[in-house]
């Protein structure tokens, strides 16, 4: 059975994922050091235990630990694992970017959520409530073997599948390929985006429009748009609402804006994120 030791686990993604590993077949060493995340455990039944102990022992190790802390703790936890062993990775940001000791005898393993989607076919209140999975709702995840060989990829996978369950589909990817898809696609880009439409909402609120009205609008035509341009409905947009695009991105897009996915710059994010300074 492979015993596995979650650092950060109790944060903000080692709950989650502490709370699935719970109900697990894997035997578990959950590694917290502060006093409110070691409370968080306590709450869902489990004790901490000392970080050398847990990694001095463990299978895999997952480092559910922020993107900027991710070398500092790689650099503690990744000579102490035993030969054989992997270390788990939540975002490619960290092996990306250089952060991740080299040990030949050790595998290097990463996956990330997808997110329920936004067109699903839940039923149950609670998993449409489930906005980042891994409690109620099915998503899928994208994994990529960093270092290692095959073993460590369907070890990884079939953590990454416990950790973020219920788990649709599983998608094999590269660690590059991951980085487009994060930080480039899904937020240099589209919570860029997202924070733009949110407040957008806020201008027409302040333009008068009463913010129950706006906010209904505002959701509707969101679904609608998602149903439209990712092929659900089979249609496409009007023409006056082509024109409305047209000027749109005259005014809020530069024309170089594709430019976020060259490699330099999906490099200069991940750098970016691994070491604010």
């Amino acid at each position: 059975m492979t015993r596995i030791a979650l650092f950060g686990a109790g944060g903000k993604m080692g709950l989650r994922c502490a709370r699935n590993l719970v109900a697990s077949d894997f035997d578990v060493d959950y590694v917290e050091i502060a006093p409110e995340g070691i409370a968080r455990l306590r709450e869902i039944g489990v004790e901490p235990t000392d970080g050398g102990v847990a990694a001095r022992r463990a299978d895999a190790a997952i480092l559910a630990v922020p993107d900027s802390a991710m070398g500092a703790v790689a650099s503690l936890v990744v000579p102490l694992l035993p030969s054989g062993s992997f270390v788990m990775i939540l975002d490619p940001a960290g092996p990306h970017g250089g952060t991740i000791p080299d040990r030949s005898d050790v595998g290097v393993f990463v996956s990330h959520p997808c997110h329920p989607p936004v067109v699903n076919d839940e039923t149950d209140p609670d998993a449409k409530r489930d906005f980042y999975g891994g409690i109620k709702a099915k998503q899928s995840i994208v994994c990529a073997l960093f270092r290692g060989d095959e073993s460590v990829y369907t070890r990884g996978e079939a953590v990454a599948r416990a950790i973020f369950a219920p788990v649709m589909r599983s998608h094999r990817i590269t660690v590059e390929q991951m980085a487009i898809l994060e930080p480039a696609m899904a937020e240099t880009v589209t919570l860029t985006l997202m924070y733009t439409i949110r407040e957008a909402m806020d201008e027409a609120i302040r333009a008068g429009v009463p913010e129950d009205a706006a906010r209904d609008f505002m959701l509707g035509h969101i679904n609608v748009n998602i149903g439209i341009l990712f092929g659900y409905l089979g249609i496409e947009v009007s023409d006056g609402a082509k024109r409305a695009v047209e000027r749109g991105r005259a005014m809020i897009l530069k024309e170089n804006w594709r430019d976020v996915f060259r490699p330099q710059n999906v490099m200069a994010e991940v750098r970016a994120i691994v070491d604010p300074r």
